[in-house]
């Protein structure tokens, strides 16, 4: 194991609390160990780790990153993801190949999202072939989790959204019944209505989105007119 990863390691487990982590883990539908350590103190701890020991170099950051979503306990792939964020305008083109690791290994909502939404949308800005290349495969995968991300990777772009890719994007993925489709499906929409709410109204109301995407799609714009 990498050294940084073992320092993080260590720091992580003498702030467990297994009183905590039998929650946290039932929440998570039993699918992965916890330290019992909450979301904030997680980014608590990992400022306190960077203060003393710095960040990692960028050419060992795909090892530290690896060693820690290897461990069992999931507070280790939020601090990889934490510390993932602090390089993210600085990672080379082929730094997806990690991306896509980490999206597709111990893939659930919690981890997937943090990577979609954050530093793959900002690879993908910097990167355009990347974009391309690895659009064109994920959009069209068998695994969820990347079409997922493919769905989600725009959505802090506000007025940089390219809205037909979206919707180009969602089309591709009718008639799916995988829950985490269709709900990425509805936020990405309801995002974009900050934007262009016309646009979004059109676009569901000519699609046969599924009941779930649509409802989560306007959301925002039911209420606003309830209001």
């Amino acid at each position: 194991m990498h050294a940084y990863a073992k320092s993080i390691r260590v720091l992580f487990t003498g702030h467990a609390d297994p009183q905590k982590a039998a929650p946290m883990k039932r929440y998570m539908r039993d699918q992965f160990e916890y330290l019992g350590i909450k979301a904030p103190d997680v980014g608590i701890l990992l400022k306190q780790h960077i203060r003393e020991h710095g960040l990692p170099p960028l050419a060992e950051l795909d090892t530290v990153l690896r060693d820690l979503w290897a461990l069992p306990q999931r507070e280790f792939q939020y601090a990889a993801n934490g510390l993932l964020e602090k390089f993210e305008g600085e990672l080379l083109p082929e730094f997806i190949k990690t991306l896509e690791y980490l999206l597709v290994t111990k893939s659930w909502w919690d981890t997937v999202d943090t990577i979609a939404t954050d530093t793959l949308g900002v690879h993908f800005k910097r990167h355009p072939k990347v974009r391309k290349k690895y659009l064109a495969n994920w959009r069209k995968s068998d695994n969820f989790w990347l079409r997922r991300a493919t769905i989600l990777f725009q959505l802090g772009y506000k007025k940089d959204t390219d809205f037909e890719l979206l919707c180009d994007i969602i089309r591709g993925n009718l008639g799916s019944q995988e829950f985490f489709i269709n709900k990425a499906i509805g936020w990405a929409l309801r995002q974009y209505t900050r934007v262009d709410p016309e646009g979004v109204r059109d676009f569901v109301a000519a699609t046969p989105l599924q009941p779930l995407s649509a409802r989560e799609a306007l959301k925002w714009l039911e209420k606003r007119k309830q209001g």
